[in-house]
Order: structure tokens, then sequence, then C-alpha cells
């Protein structure tokens, strides 16, 4: 295989697997799968969320190796999805009183974004600010700019998550030696590639269920309106069948044999039993009320994360996705807990992908995060040819690739979903820190001059009433007295 000169390369961090991907974006707008890469990551990854720093590193590193093994070519950067159960949005509302008939302009609304940006939330981090309305007086509007208003308020969903989490995974790729470009907020890069612009438009929800969790984005006119992850996936059911006494290996055989998110009670049959192994079996209505009654919490957690404003208007319904959206009647499951009818399963992305990969080609929902990764990738991540007859798994120095450095952006100015780096937030501290200087020392001075205005006036006054005092004036009599005589004579 010939050196490739351009390429992207992206990673996910699941609770069960890390999976690392390079495509090249064609002019048609297709993708093609160059290479593709996986490793087990549950003992290292709970939750979607870092908790051993040196097993993940290793598991970055092993990915990416085996990526260049298969591209003959050295990697450079990579774009990362962040996603995991301390991911959460919670809304902000910042306002501001304006001069009377006022005309908002693009500088008071980024001042307004920069302020909630600023907000501090003990112990988080906020990764992500989805702007929702911005109230001009009484009226909202989703773009202010040109509108006269004398008060201005701004509302915003942040989207945080835990400080040590989001410091952890940088640490990974820091101790693998993998430099990232940029973070995207998983969520994101999976709704851009399986929702369509009518379902955003009209409201709907989109409910991500994973091995350990379950990620669910609510939409509405185009724009995210909540953003929760539970704490519930998949692997919860495989767990409670295992409490039938049997391995987890067995129920997992088992779920994907024999599970069914929602069986009608008149179509279960009490003679029924499912073989385990050879020798054991259970019996039929008890696998079912294990499996249907833990997908029921699963659903019902679904329902709870969306917001009641927005449940009844979901013109778009609810889109399941997912490895746990492949169970037999999923759809029924939902539409029956959340009395939603209109529901779908994206199995795969709205984008033309051409890959040789079976676990690609497979359609089961499974790579939808992984592809919407790559797709927001824009930068090359190619490096220099690797010598065949080297130690492709030896340590290498990359070359770096052309492109030069990104220019260091804004938070306005990182667009939805992409998460600044570390480089982009240092420079921002340091900003705000400039900033604030700035402000103190012209505080400071204004009030220097204001000290030194208060002090000559208090000095004016004493002089004023040192000159109208009693000894002053009999001072000024008897100087006017002897004045008066000197001149008679």
């Amino acid at each position: 295989m010939a050196e490739l000169k351009e390429f992207i390369v992206a990673f996910e961090l699941g609770s069960s697997k890390v999976t690392g991907i390079a495509g090249q974006k064609k002019p048609d707008g297709s993708i093609s799968v160059l290479a593709l890469a996986k490793e087990e990551s549950s003992s290292f990854i709970r939750k979607g969320v870092v908790y051993n720093i040196d097993k993940t590193a290793l598991c970055l590193a092993n990915i990416k190796k085996k990526l260049e093994a298969q591209l003959h070519t050295q990697i450079t950067q990579v774009f990362v999805g962040v996603g995991g159960q301390s991911i959460r949005g919670v809304r902000n509302v910042v306002a501001k009183d304006l001069p009377a008939e006022s005309i908002i302009t693009q500088e008071m609304v980024i001042e307004l974004m920069e302020t909630n940006r600023n907000l501090d939330y003990p112990d988080q981090k906020i990764l992500d600010v989805a702007e929702q309305e911005y109230r001009v007086d009484s009226q909202l509007q989703l773009d202010p700019v040109g509108i006269r208003a004398s008060r201005l308020e701004g509302n915003y969903l942040n989207i945080l998550e835990r400080k040590s989490f989001f410091q952890n995974l940088n640490k990974c790729f820091e101790t693998a030696g993998i430099k990232v470009v940029e973070m995207y907020l998983a969520p994101l890069a999976l709704a851009n590639v399986v929702l369509t612009e009518a379902e955003k438009r009209s409201g709907c929800a989109l409910v991500d269920i994973g091995a350990d969790t379950t990620t669910v984005s609510v939409f509405s006119k185009n724009v995210l309106r909540h953003l929760a992850v539970i704490p519930l996936g998949s692997n919860n059911i495989t767990k409670d069948i295992a409490s039938l006494q049997m391995e987890e290996s067995d129920a997992e055989k088992m779920k994907l044999k024999y599970a069914s998110a929602y069986t009608d009670n008149n179509d279960i049959d009490d003679t029924l039993k499912y073989s385990i192994d050879q020798e054991r079996q259970v019996e039929s209505r008890k696998f079912i009320d294990i499996v249907e009654g833990r997908l029921e919490e699963i659903v019902l957690n679904v329902r709870e994360q969306i917001p009641n404003e927005y449940y009844d208007k979901l013109l778009g319904g609810i889109i399941l996705t997912g490895g746990g959206a492949n169970m037999k009647n999923i759809e029924k499951a939902f539409a029956y807990h959340t009395r939603i009818e209109k529901i779908r399963t994206a199995k795969f992305v709205t984008l033309a992908i051409n890959s040789n990969h079976e676990s690609i080609k497979a359609h089961n929902g499974m790579m939808n995060t992984l592809l919407g990764l790559l797709a927001k990738g824009y930068i090359n991540c190619a490096g220099g040819e690797i010598n065949p007859n080297g130690d492709l798994f030896s340590e290498v120095t990359p070359n770096q690739p052309d492109t030069p450095d990104r220019t260091p952006r804004q938070a306005h100015e990182a667009g939805p979903g992409v998460i600044r780096t570390e480089q982009e937030e240092k420079l921002a501290e340091e900003e705000a820190r400039r900033k604030r200087e700035a402000e103190e020392a012209e505080a400071a001075r204004q009030a220097e001059e204001q000290r030194k205005k208060d002090e000559e006036e208090r000095e004016a006054e004493r002089k004023r009433k040192r000159q109208n005092s009693w000894w002053n004036k009999l001072a000024r009599k008897a100087k006017q007295f002897g004045e008066d005589m000197v001149s008679d004579e």
C-alpha cells in the first residue's frame, strides 16, 4: 500500500471499547474509510469516563499504531469525541440593561456570551454553550442584532463536565504522545449525522443507548434544548440476566438471541424455556420480565429527561440509535411507555460511507458516533511514510503536517459542539485576567482621582471655614482698624 498523503483520524472512547478510524473526504461529499482499530475498554473506562489513565493511554497508543500499520503512514494528530456520564446541560440567563432606545450590536451579544462563559461552576468545566433565544425587551428572538431595545437577556444551555474527568482525558492523550487537534461534544457530532434538518427543526429527542449509559439530546428549532446522560445502558440488562445464576458472557449471548424490548402478554408461552447451555434452562416468562423490567426503567428515565415544555411538541418524535437500540421491538417499547407514536431507529448515518470493514457495513448503529466525529474533522492528520522493513510498533517521531497551527479562537468563534483546546482555554484565561487587571487599574485610577477631588474640596471647605471663623473676622477687623488709623494720620 502506497503512502497516504491526506486523511483524517478520529477517536471515540466508549465504556465497552475504544475505537480509532481514519478516512478521506471525497469531493462528492462521501467518506472513504481507510483504517479501523478497536480495543476493549471496560477495565479502565466506566460509563464513558476514564478511571485509569495509564491503561487508557496504553490503549490509545496501541490503536494509533494499529491504524498506522494499516495506513503505512504516521499519524500526527487526531480528533476526539467527548461524552460520558458526567456530562449534563444546565440552563443559565444573563441580562443587561441598555441605554434608552439602543440598537443591539454583535459586540453586545458577544459580551453577554462571554459573561455566561466565564460563569464559575464548582468542580465543573463548561465544555460548550448552546445559545437558546434572546429576550429583547419582552420579545423572544433567535438573532437580536439590529433591534432597538432597552434590555437584552440571553438564554443559554451550558454543557458541563467534571473538571477532573476532562483533565484525565487530556492527560491520557498527553501520556500516549498523541496530539489532539480538536475535541467535539460526541452527542452533537452524532446528531449531525443521524438527524434530519426537519427533525431538529420541528422538535425531536435523540436517544443513544450505549453499553453503560444512555444519552438524551432534545432539539427544537434547530437548537439543542437539553442534554443528559443516564447511567444505564444495555450492559445493565446483561447483568440482570446474569442474576439467573449464569456467567455474564452467557447472559450476553442469551440477550442477543432471545431478548425482546416488548412482548404482548398474550404472546408469552408459560411452558416455553430458553436454553442457557446444554444442561440448564430458564423459564421464558421470568427471562422476559427481567429484560423488560430493566428496559422500562431506561425508557422512563429517558421520558423524565425530556423537558415538559417540549414533550408534547416533538413533531419529529424519538430517534433511537446505538448498540442498545438493536433489541427486538425496541420501537414498540418506547412508543408504549412514552405515549409518543413517532419512533424510528437510526441504524446508520445519513452520509455516503465507502468501507470494506464489516463492523461499519453491519449498519447496527454502533459506529454512528465515530463516523460523526470523522465527518467533523477538517485538518490533515497524515505524516511521513512508515518504513515497511522497520518495526511498525516501535516508537517513532512523526513528521508534522504542513498544516499550520490554528489561530486560537474565542469561545463564540469555536462553533457548536466544538470544545476549545487547552491552549485556547489558557489564552482565554490570560485575556480575561488582563481584562480584569485593566478594569481594576481603571477603577483604581478613577478612585484616586475621586480621592484627590474630595481632598481638594475638603481643603477648600476648611479654608472657607477658617476665613469665616470669629477669630479671622476679628483679625480682619483689627487689621482694617489699623489701616484706617494709619490712613487718618
